[in-house]
């Protein structure tokens, strides 16, 4: 769990992870917040077990935060949650299926399966799409939404990748790279409560574009 100034929400979704029907492992790691959310994360490691918390001195993106989180994973599926409320725990054992019956190593939540959303930004839209098509293109996936939070996988699938990406990169890196692993890939619906930037949403165009240039980096060159 990714988490970058979200004091807000912090306990919130913390509550919501350790409510689902399954043993749970949450390693947060606050990439130098400078909100209140440190103070908040003092008081959920006081409040509950299994969960450990690092900290950034500096700010270093997102991806940058799930490399520091990986290193101390010993479960034996992972999921990426993001710290607002933009995606719901609930959604977990749907996400857990395929892989709990074998099917597959992978599985993407997808926001444009069918599931409930907020409506918000059709320039986003169309910029994921643009990407999410792009990346398709080059390492020959059919996905809806490459750039959807919820990514679950096995760590055996993962445990000879080494990500380098930093900021919002892990998305098409970690895409490109189960392709070329050619592990076996599932998409699930799932419902999304997208945020408005005077919510805190924190991606910008900016982002994309470096998400432009990653996909055709982690295809080609890495």
């Amino acid at each position: 769990m990714p988490v970058y100034n979200e004091v807000g929400t912090i306990n919130e979704i913390v509550s919501r992870v350790k409510k689902v029907p399954f043993e749970t492992e949450i390693i947060i790691v606050d990439d130098a917040s400078s909100d209140g959310t440190g103070i908040e994360l003092d008081k959920i490691a006081l409040e509950y077990e299994n969960v450990k918390i690092f900290a950034h001195k500096k700010n270093r993106g997102k991806s940058a935060a799930l490399i520091t989180a990986f290193k101390y994973v010993t479960g034996e599926i992972i999921i990426i949650q993001d710290a607002d409320l933009e995606y719901d725990p609930k959604e977990y054992p749907t996400l857990l299926e395929p892989i709990l019956n074998e099917r597959a190593d992978v599985v993407y939540g997808s926001r444009f399966l069918g599931g409930p959303h907020r409506v918000l930004f059709f320039w986003h839209y169309v910029g994921n799409k643009f990407l999410t098509t792009l990346s398709n293109m080059l390492n020959n996936l059919n996905l809806s939404d490459m750039e959807t939070c919820y990514k679950v996988f096995t760590r055996k699938i993962f445990e000879d990748i080494t990500i380098k990406s930093n900021r919002f990169g892990f998305e098409p890196e970690f895409t490109a790279k189960m392709a070329k692993k050619k592990a076996r890939i599932y998409e699930v619906p799932i419902s999304y409560s997208g945020r408005d930037y005077s919510e805190g949403k924190k991606i910008t165009w900016r982002d994309g574009i470096w998400a432009f240039f990653a996909i055709i980096w982690f295809r080609f060159f890495d």
